[in-house]
Protein backbone atom coordinates (compact mmCIF):
# COMPACT_ATOMS: atom_id res chain seq x y z
CA UNK A 1 0.00 0.00 0.00
CA UNK A 2 2.70 2.41 0.60
CA UNK A 3 4.57 1.62 -2.76
CA UNK A 4 0.97 2.63 -4.41
CA UNK A 5 0.61 5.73 -2.08
CA UNK A 6 4.12 6.83 -3.52
CA UNK A 7 3.80 6.17 -6.67
CA UNK A 8 0.35 7.70 -6.85
CA UNK A 9 2.12 10.98 -5.13
CA UNK A 10 4.90 10.80 -7.59
CA UNK A 11 3.04 10.22 -10.43
CA UNK A 12 0.20 13.63 -9.89
CA UNK A 13 3.14 15.79 -8.78
CA UNK A 14 4.90 15.19 -12.07
CA UNK A 15 1.66 15.87 -13.70
CA UNK A 16 1.54 19.12 -12.14
CA UNK A 17 4.55 19.79 -12.92
CA UNK A 18 4.14 19.38 -15.97
CA UNK A 19 1.19 20.73 -16.59
CA UNK A 20 2.28 23.78 -14.75
CA UNK A 21 5.38 24.17 -17.68
CA UNK A 22 3.01 23.78 -20.25
CA UNK A 23 0.59 26.36 -19.59
CA UNK A 24 3.95 28.72 -19.05
CA UNK A 25 5.08 27.55 -21.75
CA UNK A 26 1.75 28.28 -24.12
CA UNK A 27 1.11 31.78 -21.54
CA UNK A 28 4.94 32.56 -23.52
CA UNK A 29 3.97 31.73 -26.65
CA UNK A 30 0.62 33.71 -26.42
CA UNK A 31 2.49 36.77 -25.57
CA UNK A 32 -0.14 38.13 -22.47
CA UNK A 33 1.73 40.96 -22.04
CA UNK A 34 0.70 42.56 -25.45
CA UNK A 35 -0.85 45.55 -24.38
CA UNK A 36 -2.71 46.68 -28.04
CA UNK A 37 -6.20 47.60 -27.36
CA UNK A 38 -8.05 44.22 -28.79
CA UNK A 39 -5.87 42.06 -26.42
CA UNK A 40 -6.21 44.31 -23.49
CA UNK A 41 -10.53 44.47 -24.20
CA UNK A 42 -10.58 40.67 -24.91
CA UNK A 43 -8.24 39.84 -21.46
CA UNK A 44 -10.85 42.35 -19.40
CA UNK A 45 -13.84 40.99 -20.98
CA UNK A 46 -14.53 44.64 -21.38
CA UNK A 47 -16.31 44.50 -24.59
CA UNK A 48 -19.31 43.18 -23.17
CA UNK A 49 -20.29 46.46 -21.81
CA UNK A 50 -21.32 47.47 -25.82
CA UNK A 51 -21.74 44.12 -26.95
CA UNK A 52 -24.50 41.36 -26.43
CA UNK A 53 -22.23 38.72 -28.06
CA UNK A 54 -18.42 37.90 -28.92
CA UNK A 55 -19.42 37.87 -32.56
CA UNK A 56 -20.65 41.03 -32.57
CA UNK A 57 -17.27 42.93 -30.84
CA UNK A 58 -15.66 40.79 -33.72
CA UNK A 59 -17.43 42.40 -35.95
CA UNK A 60 -17.36 46.14 -34.91
CA UNK A 61 -13.40 45.29 -34.99
CA UNK A 62 -13.72 43.63 -38.62
CA UNK A 63 -15.77 46.64 -39.99
CA UNK A 64 -13.62 49.11 -38.94
CA UNK A 65 -10.20 47.12 -40.31
CA UNK A 66 -9.25 48.70 -43.47
CA UNK A 67 -8.30 45.38 -45.14
CA UNK A 68 -11.07 43.53 -43.02
CA UNK A 69 -8.83 41.45 -40.67
CA UNK A 70 -7.70 41.72 -37.15
CA UNK A 71 -5.33 39.88 -34.87
CA UNK A 72 -6.18 38.76 -31.39
CA UNK A 73 -2.29 38.46 -30.08
CA UNK A 74 -3.07 36.83 -26.57
CA UNK A 75 -4.87 33.88 -28.09
CA UNK A 76 -2.30 33.51 -31.41
CA UNK A 77 -5.88 33.96 -34.19
CA UNK A 78 -5.72 36.25 -36.56
CA UNK A 79 -9.67 36.65 -37.97
CA UNK A 80 -10.37 37.20 -41.70
CA UNK A 81 -13.71 38.67 -42.74
CA UNK A 82 -12.56 39.44 -46.44
CA UNK A 83 -13.36 37.16 -49.59
CA UNK A 84 -10.41 37.05 -50.78
CA UNK A 85 -8.68 36.00 -47.31
CA UNK A 86 -11.59 33.11 -47.75
CA UNK A 87 -10.81 32.22 -51.07
CA UNK A 88 -7.19 31.81 -50.56
CA UNK A 89 -7.23 29.96 -47.42
CA UNK A 90 -10.55 27.68 -49.00
CA UNK A 91 -8.98 27.07 -52.11
CA UNK A 92 -5.96 28.59 -53.46
CA UNK A 93 -3.82 27.59 -50.95
CA UNK A 94 -6.30 24.86 -49.39
CA UNK A 95 -3.63 22.37 -48.05
CA UNK A 96 -1.82 24.99 -45.91
CA UNK A 97 -4.73 25.54 -44.00
CA UNK A 98 -6.07 22.12 -42.30
CA UNK A 99 -8.29 21.52 -39.24
CA UNK A 100 -5.52 21.21 -37.61
CA UNK A 101 -4.15 19.05 -34.32
CA UNK A 102 -5.27 21.71 -31.58
CA UNK A 103 -8.89 21.84 -33.13
CA UNK A 104 -9.12 17.87 -33.44
CA UNK A 105 -8.00 17.66 -29.82
CA UNK A 106 -10.53 20.23 -28.69
CA UNK A 107 -13.54 17.63 -30.83
CA UNK A 108 -11.53 14.19 -30.56
CA UNK A 109 -13.71 13.15 -27.63
CA UNK A 110 -16.75 13.44 -28.94
CA UNK A 111 -16.11 13.59 -33.06
CA UNK A 112 -13.23 11.07 -33.28
CA UNK A 113 -12.22 10.03 -36.63
CA UNK A 114 -15.42 11.95 -38.16
CA UNK A 115 -15.56 13.96 -41.08
CA UNK A 116 -15.61 17.46 -39.70
CA UNK A 117 -12.73 16.53 -37.49
CA UNK A 118 -10.12 15.45 -39.54
CA UNK A 119 -7.87 15.77 -42.27
CA UNK A 120 -5.58 14.56 -44.98
CA UNK A 121 -6.31 10.62 -46.27
CA UNK A 122 -9.33 9.98 -43.51
CA UNK A 123 -10.90 13.15 -44.64
CA UNK A 124 -10.85 12.60 -48.27
CA UNK A 125 -12.29 8.73 -48.06
CA UNK A 126 -14.87 9.69 -46.14
CA UNK A 127 -16.12 13.05 -48.19
CA UNK A 128 -15.64 10.86 -51.28
CA UNK A 129 -17.91 8.36 -49.57
CA UNK A 130 -20.56 11.40 -48.08
CA UNK A 131 -20.73 12.82 -51.50
CA UNK A 132 -21.66 9.41 -53.15
CA UNK A 133 -24.42 8.87 -50.90
CA UNK A 134 -25.45 12.56 -50.27
CA UNK A 135 -26.13 13.33 -54.31
CA UNK A 136 -27.96 10.40 -55.16
CA UNK A 137 -31.33 10.89 -56.11
CA UNK A 138 -32.78 7.96 -53.94
CA UNK A 139 -30.96 9.51 -50.73
CA UNK A 140 -32.29 12.72 -51.30
CA UNK A 141 -35.96 11.81 -51.63
CA UNK A 142 -35.35 9.10 -49.35
CA UNK A 143 -34.62 12.83 -46.63
CA UNK A 144 -37.66 14.73 -48.46
CA UNK A 145 -40.21 11.72 -47.32
CA UNK A 146 -38.73 11.36 -43.89
CA UNK A 147 -38.92 15.60 -43.30
CA UNK A 148 -42.63 15.73 -44.65
CA UNK A 149 -43.41 12.69 -42.84
CA UNK A 150 -42.04 14.45 -39.51
CA UNK A 151 -44.07 17.52 -40.27
CA UNK A 152 -47.33 16.14 -41.01
CA UNK A 153 -47.57 13.44 -38.52
CA UNK A 154 -45.86 15.62 -35.71
CA UNK A 155 -44.91 19.60 -36.20
CA UNK A 156 -48.36 20.51 -37.56
CA UNK A 157 -50.63 18.52 -34.55
CA UNK A 158 -48.22 19.83 -31.98
CA UNK A 159 -49.14 23.55 -33.34
CA UNK A 160 -52.21 22.87 -33.91
CA UNK A 161 -52.50 21.68 -29.99
CA UNK A 162 -51.90 24.97 -28.75
CA UNK A 163 -53.20 27.33 -31.08
CA UNK A 164 -55.33 29.63 -29.78
CA UNK A 165 -54.94 29.02 -26.25
CA UNK A 166 -51.96 31.44 -25.71
CA UNK A 167 -50.05 29.34 -24.15
CA UNK A 168 -46.47 30.37 -25.13
CA UNK A 169 -44.07 27.67 -26.47
CA UNK A 170 -40.34 27.63 -27.09
CA UNK A 171 -40.44 27.44 -30.82
CA UNK A 172 -36.22 26.63 -30.96
CA UNK A 173 -36.83 23.56 -28.86
CA UNK A 174 -39.37 22.80 -31.32
CA UNK A 175 -36.90 23.11 -34.07
CA UNK A 176 -34.35 21.09 -32.09
CA UNK A 177 -36.81 18.31 -30.96
CA UNK A 178 -37.92 18.31 -35.28
CA UNK A 179 -34.52 18.12 -36.35
CA UNK A 180 -33.50 15.72 -34.13
CA UNK A 181 -36.14 13.15 -35.06
CA UNK A 182 -35.42 13.65 -38.77
CA UNK A 183 -31.85 13.63 -38.50
CA UNK A 184 -31.40 10.08 -36.16
CA UNK A 185 -34.33 8.83 -38.51
CA UNK A 186 -32.45 9.60 -41.71
CA UNK A 187 -28.47 8.86 -40.09
CA UNK A 188 -29.23 5.55 -37.81
CA UNK A 189 -33.13 4.17 -38.94
CA UNK A 190 -33.99 5.55 -35.40
CA UNK A 191 -36.57 7.41 -34.51
CA UNK A 192 -35.88 8.83 -30.55
CA UNK A 193 -39.70 10.92 -30.49
CA UNK A 194 -38.49 13.70 -28.98
CA UNK A 195 -41.39 15.62 -31.17
CA UNK A 196 -44.61 13.61 -29.98
CA UNK A 197 -47.03 15.67 -28.69
CA UNK A 198 -46.31 15.33 -25.27
CA UNK A 199 -43.19 16.89 -25.76
CA UNK A 200 -41.14 14.35 -23.42
CA UNK A 201 -37.50 14.67 -21.66
CA UNK A 202 -35.46 13.36 -24.69
CA UNK A 203 -32.38 11.68 -23.16
CA UNK A 204 -30.32 10.77 -25.89
CA UNK A 205 -30.93 14.47 -26.75
CA UNK A 206 -29.70 16.19 -23.86
CA UNK A 207 -26.98 13.62 -23.71
CA UNK A 208 -26.28 14.88 -27.10
CA UNK A 209 -26.63 18.82 -26.72
CA UNK A 210 -24.59 18.14 -23.31
CA UNK A 211 -21.46 16.75 -25.45
CA UNK A 212 -21.87 19.42 -27.78
CA UNK A 213 -21.75 22.11 -25.62
CA UNK A 214 -19.28 20.97 -22.98
CA UNK A 215 -17.00 19.81 -26.17
CA UNK A 216 -17.26 23.60 -27.80
CA UNK A 217 -16.56 25.22 -23.99
CA UNK A 218 -12.77 23.29 -23.78
CA UNK A 219 -12.21 26.04 -26.56
CA UNK A 220 -12.72 28.87 -23.63
CA UNK A 221 -9.80 27.49 -21.35
CA UNK A 222 -7.40 29.64 -20.97
CA UNK A 223 -4.85 26.95 -22.05
CA UNK A 224 -5.66 23.65 -23.27
CA UNK A 225 -3.90 22.00 -20.26
CA UNK A 226 -6.64 23.18 -18.29
CA UNK A 227 -9.58 21.13 -19.68
CA UNK A 228 -6.69 17.85 -20.06
CA UNK A 229 -5.96 18.03 -16.33
CA UNK A 230 -9.92 18.08 -15.44
CA UNK A 231 -9.93 15.20 -18.15
CA UNK A 232 -7.26 13.20 -16.68
CA UNK A 233 -8.60 13.68 -13.14
CA UNK A 234 -11.53 13.17 -14.46
CA UNK A 235 -13.73 15.94 -12.24
CA UNK A 236 -16.06 19.08 -13.10
CA UNK A 237 -16.89 19.56 -16.72
CA UNK A 238 -14.86 16.58 -18.24
CA UNK A 239 -16.55 14.04 -16.28
CA UNK A 240 -20.18 15.77 -16.65
CA UNK A 241 -18.70 15.77 -20.86
CA UNK A 242 -17.10 11.88 -20.51
CA UNK A 243 -20.69 10.54 -18.94
CA UNK A 244 -22.56 12.26 -22.15
CA UNK A 245 -20.47 10.65 -24.90
CA UNK A 246 -20.74 7.57 -22.78
CA UNK A 247 -24.57 8.24 -23.17
CA UNK A 248 -24.15 8.95 -26.83
CA UNK A 249 -21.62 5.59 -27.71
CA UNK A 250 -24.19 3.31 -26.21
CA UNK A 251 -26.56 4.62 -28.74
CA UNK A 252 -24.62 4.25 -31.82
CA UNK A 253 -22.97 1.29 -30.54
CA UNK A 254 -26.22 -0.23 -30.00
CA UNK A 255 -27.67 0.76 -33.54
CA UNK A 256 -24.55 -0.48 -35.13
CA UNK A 257 -25.13 -3.78 -33.49
CA UNK A 258 -28.45 -3.93 -34.55
CA UNK A 259 -28.21 -3.24 -37.79
CA UNK A 260 -25.08 -5.81 -38.51
CA UNK A 261 -27.77 -8.69 -36.62
CA UNK A 262 -30.50 -7.58 -38.81
CA UNK A 263 -28.67 -7.32 -42.30
CA UNK A 264 -28.44 -3.23 -43.86
CA UNK A 265 -28.41 -3.93 -47.65
CA UNK A 266 -32.04 -2.72 -48.50
CA UNK A 267 -32.22 0.45 -45.81
CA UNK A 268 -31.57 3.77 -46.56
CA UNK A 269 -30.34 5.19 -44.07
CA UNK A 270 -26.98 6.52 -43.64
CA UNK A 271 -25.51 4.09 -41.35
CA UNK A 272 -26.81 1.43 -43.50
CA UNK A 273 -25.18 2.21 -46.35
CA UNK A 274 -21.38 3.21 -44.28
CA UNK A 275 -21.72 0.02 -43.29
CA UNK A 276 -21.12 -1.34 -47.24
CA UNK A 277 -18.09 0.39 -47.06
CA UNK A 278 -16.72 -0.03 -43.45
CA UNK A 279 -16.34 -3.08 -40.93
CA UNK A 280 -14.60 -0.73 -38.44
CA UNK A 281 -17.36 0.06 -35.64
CA UNK A 282 -15.50 2.81 -34.06
CA UNK A 283 -14.89 4.61 -37.34
CA UNK A 284 -18.75 4.08 -37.73
CA UNK A 285 -19.87 5.97 -34.79
CA UNK A 286 -17.48 8.70 -35.67
CA UNK A 287 -18.88 9.14 -39.00
CA UNK A 288 -22.69 8.59 -38.30
CA UNK A 289 -21.81 11.28 -34.85
CA UNK A 290 -20.74 13.84 -37.20
CA UNK A 291 -23.30 13.93 -39.50
CA UNK A 292 -25.66 14.08 -36.86
CA UNK A 293 -24.15 16.84 -35.38
CA UNK A 294 -24.55 18.59 -38.87
CA UNK A 295 -28.01 17.58 -39.65
CA UNK A 296 -29.52 18.06 -36.17
CA UNK A 297 -28.32 21.85 -34.81
CA UNK A 298 -27.57 23.91 -38.14
CA UNK A 299 -31.18 23.24 -39.01
CA UNK A 300 -33.00 24.09 -35.24
CA UNK A 301 -30.37 26.96 -35.53
CA UNK A 302 -31.05 28.56 -38.81
CA UNK A 303 -34.81 27.98 -38.52
CA UNK A 304 -35.11 29.97 -35.22
CA UNK A 305 -33.18 33.05 -36.75
CA UNK A 306 -35.25 32.91 -39.69
CA UNK A 307 -38.57 33.14 -37.74
CA UNK A 308 -36.92 35.55 -35.08
CA UNK A 309 -36.13 37.75 -38.53
CA UNK A 310 -39.66 37.01 -40.33
CA UNK A 311 -41.03 38.43 -37.11
CA UNK A 312 -39.54 42.12 -37.52
CA UNK A 313 -40.86 41.82 -41.56
CA UNK A 314 -44.69 40.98 -41.77
CA UNK A 315 -44.56 41.99 -45.30
CA UNK A 316 -42.06 39.09 -45.97
CA UNK A 317 -44.05 36.35 -44.80
CA UNK A 318 -46.86 38.04 -46.62
CA UNK A 319 -45.00 37.78 -49.40
CA UNK A 320 -43.90 34.08 -49.16
CA UNK A 321 -47.69 33.70 -48.86
CA UNK A 322 -48.73 34.89 -51.92
CA UNK A 323 -46.15 33.13 -53.47
CA UNK A 324 -46.79 30.01 -52.21
CA UNK A 325 -50.39 30.77 -53.26
CA UNK A 326 -49.47 31.43 -56.82
CA UNK A 327 -47.60 28.03 -57.10
CA UNK A 328 -49.46 25.59 -55.42
CA UNK A 329 -52.93 27.32 -55.99
CA UNK A 330 -55.47 26.07 -53.94
CA UNK A 331 -53.78 23.00 -52.85
CA UNK A 332 -54.12 22.35 -49.27
CA UNK A 333 -51.46 19.94 -48.74
CA UNK A 334 -47.85 20.33 -48.50
CA UNK A 335 -45.45 21.19 -51.15
CA UNK A 336 -43.70 18.81 -53.45
CA UNK A 337 -40.14 19.42 -53.84
CA UNK A 338 -40.81 20.58 -57.37
CA UNK A 339 -43.19 23.50 -55.92
CA UNK A 340 -40.65 24.89 -53.40
CA UNK A 341 -38.27 24.94 -56.14
CA UNK A 342 -39.92 27.52 -57.97
CA UNK A 343 -40.68 29.45 -54.48
CA UNK A 344 -37.96 32.05 -55.38
CA UNK A 345 -38.71 34.37 -52.57
CA UNK A 346 -38.79 31.60 -49.68
CA UNK A 347 -35.54 30.53 -51.15
CA UNK A 348 -34.48 34.42 -51.08
CA UNK A 349 -35.92 34.78 -47.49
CA UNK A 350 -33.72 31.95 -45.97
CA UNK A 351 -30.65 32.49 -47.83
CA UNK A 352 -30.89 36.56 -46.43
CA UNK A 353 -31.58 35.07 -42.39
CA UNK A 354 -29.01 32.84 -43.01
CA UNK A 355 -26.72 35.51 -44.29
CA UNK A 356 -27.31 37.77 -41.26
CA UNK A 357 -27.51 34.46 -38.49
CA UNK A 358 -25.08 31.89 -40.02
CA UNK A 359 -25.53 28.28 -37.60
CA UNK A 360 -21.54 28.14 -37.44
CA UNK A 361 -20.38 31.72 -37.18
CA UNK A 362 -16.52 31.61 -37.05
CA UNK A 363 -14.20 28.56 -38.78
CA UNK A 364 -10.60 28.22 -37.64
CA UNK A 365 -7.98 26.79 -39.52
CA UNK A 366 -4.13 26.53 -38.41
CA UNK A 367 -1.61 27.47 -41.10
CA UNK A 368 1.15 24.56 -41.78
CA UNK A 369 3.52 27.08 -43.15
CA UNK A 370 4.41 30.55 -43.23
CA UNK A 371 1.75 32.35 -45.29
CA UNK A 372 0.98 35.65 -46.70
CA UNK A 373 -2.95 36.42 -47.46
CA UNK A 374 -3.96 38.85 -50.33
CA UNK A 375 -4.93 41.62 -48.16
CA UNK A 376 -0.77 41.46 -46.96
CA UNK A 377 -1.50 40.12 -43.56
CA UNK A 378 1.81 37.93 -42.02
CA UNK A 379 0.53 34.21 -41.30
CA UNK A 380 3.15 32.59 -39.24
CA UNK A 381 2.99 28.58 -38.79
CA UNK A 382 1.32 27.23 -36.46
CA UNK A 383 -0.92 30.21 -36.60
CA UNK A 384 -4.53 29.94 -36.03
CA UNK A 385 -6.44 31.51 -39.08
CA UNK A 386 -10.25 32.30 -38.90
CA UNK A 387 -12.89 33.07 -41.46
CA UNK A 388 -15.84 34.81 -39.75
CA UNK A 389 -19.36 33.87 -40.94
CA UNK A 390 -20.97 36.19 -39.05
CA UNK A 391 -19.06 39.44 -39.54
CA UNK A 392 -19.48 38.49 -43.26
CA UNK A 393 -22.78 39.07 -43.74
CA UNK A 394 -22.39 42.19 -41.92
CA UNK A 395 -20.04 44.27 -44.03
CA UNK A 396 -20.24 47.09 -46.09
CA UNK A 397 -17.94 45.95 -48.25
CA UNK A 398 -19.78 42.71 -49.44
CA UNK A 399 -22.84 43.74 -48.97
CA UNK A 400 -23.12 47.31 -49.27
CA UNK A 401 -24.67 49.76 -46.63
CA UNK A 402 -27.83 48.22 -46.13
CA UNK A 403 -25.70 45.19 -44.88
CA UNK A 404 -27.44 44.83 -41.43
CA UNK A 405 -31.08 44.91 -42.63
CA UNK A 406 -32.85 41.53 -43.19
CA UNK A 407 -33.94 42.42 -47.19
CA UNK A 408 -34.98 38.95 -49.00
CA UNK A 409 -35.14 41.33 -52.38
CA UNK A 410 -31.33 41.29 -52.67
CA UNK A 411 -30.93 37.78 -53.73
CA UNK A 412 -33.98 38.33 -56.56
CA UNK A 413 -33.32 39.57 -59.97
CA UNK A 414 -36.32 40.06 -61.68
CA UNK A 415 -38.46 37.66 -59.36
CA UNK A 416 -35.63 34.83 -60.16
CA UNK A 417 -33.41 33.84 -57.16
CA UNK A 418 -29.27 34.36 -58.23
CA UNK A 419 -27.15 33.14 -55.58
CA UNK A 420 -23.87 34.39 -53.96
CA UNK A 421 -20.45 34.17 -54.61
CA UNK A 422 -19.70 31.40 -52.39
CA UNK A 423 -16.64 33.08 -50.93
CA UNK A 424 -18.43 36.14 -49.42
CA UNK A 425 -21.81 33.95 -48.67
CA UNK A 426 -20.09 31.13 -46.81
CA UNK A 427 -22.75 30.10 -44.79
CA UNK A 428 -22.04 26.98 -46.15
CA UNK A 429 -18.55 27.14 -46.31
CA UNK A 430 -16.71 27.16 -49.19
CA UNK A 431 -14.30 26.08 -51.84
CA UNK A 432 -12.83 22.04 -51.41
CA UNK A 433 -14.83 21.66 -47.78
CA UNK A 434 -18.19 23.17 -49.18
CA UNK A 435 -20.60 21.61 -47.01
CA UNK A 436 -22.71 18.28 -48.90
CA UNK A 437 -25.43 18.50 -46.93
CA UNK A 438 -26.12 22.03 -47.91
CA UNK A 439 -29.13 21.21 -50.56
CA UNK A 440 -31.02 19.02 -47.53
CA UNK A 441 -30.39 21.42 -45.26
CA UNK A 442 -31.83 24.34 -47.40
CA UNK A 443 -34.89 22.09 -48.15
CA UNK A 444 -35.58 20.85 -44.43
CA UNK A 445 -35.92 24.18 -43.60
CA UNK A 446 -37.85 25.77 -46.23
CA UNK A 447 -40.57 22.62 -46.00
CA UNK A 448 -40.80 23.86 -42.12
CA UNK A 449 -40.69 27.15 -42.59
CA UNK A 450 -43.53 26.99 -45.58
CA UNK A 451 -45.58 24.38 -43.66
CA UNK A 452 -45.93 26.81 -40.42
CA UNK A 453 -46.24 30.11 -42.41
CA UNK A 454 -49.33 28.34 -44.64
CA UNK A 455 -51.06 27.33 -41.59
CA UNK A 456 -50.06 29.37 -38.62
CA UNK A 457 -49.49 33.02 -37.01
CA UNK A 458 -46.82 32.88 -34.92
CA UNK A 459 -46.23 35.95 -32.43
CA UNK A 460 -42.37 36.36 -30.82
CA UNK A 461 -43.79 37.60 -27.00
CA UNK A 462 -41.01 39.65 -26.97
CA UNK A 463 -40.61 41.98 -30.35
CA UNK A 464 -37.57 43.78 -29.06
CA UNK A 465 -35.75 40.13 -28.05
CA UNK A 466 -32.12 40.65 -29.57
CA UNK A 467 -30.55 37.14 -29.76
CA UNK A 468 -27.85 36.28 -27.14
CA UNK A 469 -26.07 33.37 -28.08
CA UNK A 470 -24.59 30.48 -25.45
CA UNK A 471 -21.26 29.46 -25.92
CA UNK A 472 -21.50 26.00 -28.51
CA UNK A 473 -20.57 24.58 -31.83
CA UNK A 474 -23.10 26.25 -33.39
CA UNK A 475 -25.62 29.68 -32.90
CA UNK A 476 -28.13 28.62 -29.79
CA UNK A 477 -29.76 31.41 -28.71
CA UNK A 478 -30.08 32.03 -24.80
CA UNK A 479 -33.95 31.51 -23.36
CA UNK A 480 -35.17 30.41 -26.25
CA UNK A 481 -37.67 32.11 -28.26
CA UNK A 482 -41.30 32.26 -27.06
CA UNK A 483 -44.01 32.55 -29.36
CA UNK A 484 -48.00 32.84 -28.74
CA UNK A 485 -49.01 30.47 -32.20
CA UNK A 486 -52.54 31.50 -34.17
CA UNK A 487 -54.47 29.15 -36.56
CA UNK A 488 -55.07 30.82 -39.76
CA UNK A 489 -58.32 30.66 -41.36
CA UNK A 490 -58.05 28.46 -44.56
Amino acid sequence: MDFVAAFSFLFFGFTIVFSLFSFLIYVLRLKPWCNCDVCKTYLSSSWTKDFDNLCDWHTHLLRKSKTGTIHVHVLGNIITANPENVEHMLKTKFENYPKGKPFSALLGDFLGRGIFNVDGDSWKFQRKMASLELGSVSIRMHAFDLIMSEIRSRLLPLLSSVADKQEVLDLQDVFRRFSFDNICKFSFGLDPGCLKLSLPACKIAAAFDTASKLSAERALAPSPIVWKIKRLLSIGSEKELKQAIKKVNELAEGMINQRRKAGFSKNNDLLSRFMTYITDEKYLRDIVISFLLAGRDTVASGLTSFFWLLSQRPEVESAIRAETEKVMGSNQDLPSFQEMREMHCLNAAVHESLRLYPPVQFDSKFSQDDDILPDGTFVPKGTRATYHQYAMGRMEQIWGPDCLEFKPERWLKNGVFVPANPFKYTVFHAGVRICLGKEMALVEMKAVALAIIRGFNTRVVDPNQVPRFSPGLTATVRGGLPVVIQEREA
